[in-house]
């Protein structure tokens, strides 16, 4: 069983930066996507970024894209999420997934694994 353990979370003023981190328990690490995901009460899970096992590939959700930046350290086994210029619509449950392969995806259905998730607050 894979755990994944989110870190980083936190209430922040609007225009602010958070970094979440996520610390993977089972090795090998490197041969695995890894991507957020996050749900704001009352709507849907959506996504948030993914990157490839390398990290040479990431993508984005439209609604971070140039605000959000997703990286890795294999020799950690941590996926890290950088986030800037948060507003509140970025208030929401943020959770680490690992997906069944390499490459990136938007889809819920290639991530295999699941951390508990972190509350990330955007108030004034």
């Amino acid at each position: 069983q894979v755990q994944l353990v989110e870190s980083g979370g936190g209430l922040v003023q609007p225009g602010g930066s958070l970094r979440l981190s996520c610390e993977s328990s089972r090795r090998p690490f490197t041969r695995y996507a890894m991507g957020w995901f996050r749900q704001a009460p009352g709507k849907e899970r959506e996504f948030v970024a993914s990157i490839s096992w390398s990290g040479a590939v990431s993508e984005y959700g439209d609604s971070v894209m140039g605000r959000f930046a997703i990286s890795r350290d294999n020799a950690k086994s941590t996926v890290y999420l950088q986030m800037n210029s948060l507003n509140p619509e970025d208030t929401a449950i943020y959770y680490c997934v690992r997906s069944r392969f390499s490459s990136t995806s938007q889809s819920e259905n290639q991530y295999e694994y699941w951390g508990q998730g972190i509350q990330v607050t955007v108030s004034s």
